[in-house]
């Protein structure tokens, strides 16, 4: 422990429970918002949770906007539509309500209000110079961790490829999660956002910038994974399944958001953005195969991976019993587990690689990969 090397924890106030969502008027008063932007989408407005909210702020006696023109896997141009709005109805806060793609469009919104320009200007680590005005988050999915990390993911329309936007300025002010909110989610939203908890919980536990704190919520996260994940898929309706799989994701956030990630989630932004597909499902598919790379960079951290994850971690063991329990979660999931399977073209395979090699995540990766590494992964999993 003397020779560690210093790291930063960052994450936004926290307020966990049921019910949480009905504080959302008051701490957007106490941050100073007078007129509150809500970026949320149609999927969730249907749901019945919009209108409780825009209660919640009139309660308040705040004004409100609402911008649902969010779509999954959101883009430069809805990004840069809902900075419009936010200026010309002269808002002075950012309210989020939906999965990962209302609330990262909703972080980059705020980027765009505060230094001009174009969303895309801030790609890359810390390249958001002016702080962003005050944003609130009430997540409904339990797996993007959007509502408490420093990333934002944003893609191009013009080349399909999805960008991380990582920063401190992406971390909210407040996230109101309840986990309430999830009930509303279909068992394949509840898979695939699960398996994206997973996948930040495993990446974040071998990263580079791994530390002890971030190490804590990693492998709680797994833990809790393991154990709610398919109960919550084979009861929808069950609160405490629910809870559980939200403080996994909250957990996975936490350690994600500070330690970051690697190859499993620079191939997913590449090939999600490409084909449009959601990223919990891209995660699921390419985990088992992002194990495999990366073992032997650190067995000792996997074989407490496989501990947290139900197996006893002994050598020679570890590895194949690790990608068996996987490969059984994913399928008693009833997600797919070939790359042919999403409708994928193998052409287009080197083109994935390439744009995946250039991700932020690749930095933290256990072990240096070439974009011809990163190609093998992908046809691997084909």
């Amino acid at each position: 422990m003397s020779g560690m090397v210093l790291r930063k924890f960052v994450a936004p106030e926290i307020i966990f429970g049921r019910g949480s969502r009905a504080l959302a008027g008051r701490y957007a008063r106490n941050l100073g918002g007078t007129k509150i932007l809500v970026v949320t989408d149609d999927g969730v407005a249907e749901a019945g949770w919009l209108d409780p909210l825009l209660e919640s702020l009139e309660g308040e006696g705040l004004g409100w906007a609402v911008y649902r023109d969010v779509q999954p896997n959101p883009t430069e141009s809805m990004v840069m539509r809902g900075a419009h709005i936010y200026t010309s109805e002269g808002c002075d806060l950012i309210l989020t309500l939906g999965g990962g793609s209302p609330m990262d469009c909703a972080k980059a919104i705020g980027a765009v209000h505060a230094n001009g320009g174009n969303v895309l200007d801030f790609v890359g680590v810390d390249k958001i110079p002016v702080p962003c005005p005050p944003v609130v988050c009430i997540p409904t999915t339990a797996g993007s961790a959007a509502d408490i990390s420093q990333f934002s993911i944003i893609k191009n329309e013009k080349t399909g490829i999805k960008h991380a936007i990582v920063s401190k300025s992406m971390v909210p002010d407040v996230a109101l999660v309840d986990p309430d909110t999830t009930l509303t989610m279909d068992g394949f939203l509840t898979a695939s956002t699960g398996m994206d908890a997973l996948t930040h919980a495993f990446e974040a536990y071998v990263s580079r910038a791994h530390s002890p704190l971030t190490d804590l919520h990693a492998l709680q996260s797994v833990e809790m994974v393991h154990t709610f994940l398919l109960r919550a898929m084979g009861d929808l309706s069950n609160p405490e399944y629910r809870t559980g799989m939200m403080l996994a994701s909250l957990h996975a956030g936490l350690a994600f958001s500070n330690a970051s990630l690697g190859v499993v989630h620079a191939l997913s932004h590449s090939l999600g953005g490409l084909l449009d597909l959601p990223h919990g499902e891209c995660n699921s598919l390419l985990l088992r195969h992002g194990v495999e790379a990366n073992f032997d960079a650190v067995p000792e951290r996997f074989a407490s991976l496989l501990e947290r994850f139900g197996g006893p971690a002994e050598p020679p063991g570890v590895l194949p019993g690790l990608l068996a329990r996987l490969d059984d979660l994913r399928e008693r999931a009833g997600l797919p587990g070939r790359l042919r399977d999403l409708g994928l073209s193998e052409d287009l395979l080197p083109e994935i690689a390439a744009a995946a090699w250039e991700d932020p995540c690749m930095i933290t990766n256990p072990r240096p990969m070439s974009s011809s590494d990163l190609e093998g992964i992908l046809r691997n999993a084909y």
